[in-house]
């Protein structure tokens, strides 16, 4: 007998039979990750996961032409000192590596990596 002849009892009962096998199959294989991910150090692996985030450049574009970041603006009132964007924007626009931020770099030895 074909497969599309079989009556819809039978294959209701096949399909269901295959949908359990892979869904105990799927459980076996999560538990046995599991498992194996305990034996992973923590520390060990956010190292892996954190310390190539922090040499990741901040500007995709810096030191190009293209560059959308590398302008600025700046103004000079009276005898005060000229003030700038260029003094804020300048770290990113140069290449800088997310580790090497202002902000960024006073918590970066706290990372692991």
């Amino acid at each position: 007998m074909a497969r599309h002849a079989l009556p819809g009892n039978t294959r209701r009962a096949l399909l269901g039979a295959g949908l359990t096998v892979s869904m105990a199959g799927a459980a076996l294989g999560i538990a046995s990750s599991a498992a194996q991910a305990e034996e992973i150090s923590v520390p060990h692996a956010l190292a892996g996961a954190v310390g190539p985030v922090k040499g990741l450049q901040v500007d995709p574009l810096a030191n190009t032409g293209v560059d959308p970041l590398d302008n600025g603006v700046g103004t000079s009132v009276g005898g005060f000192k000229p003030v700038s964007t260029t003094a804020v924007t300048d770290t990113v626009t140069r290449g800088a590596k997310i580790g090497e931020l202002p902000g960024v770099a006073l918590l970066s030895p706290l990372l692991p990596g």
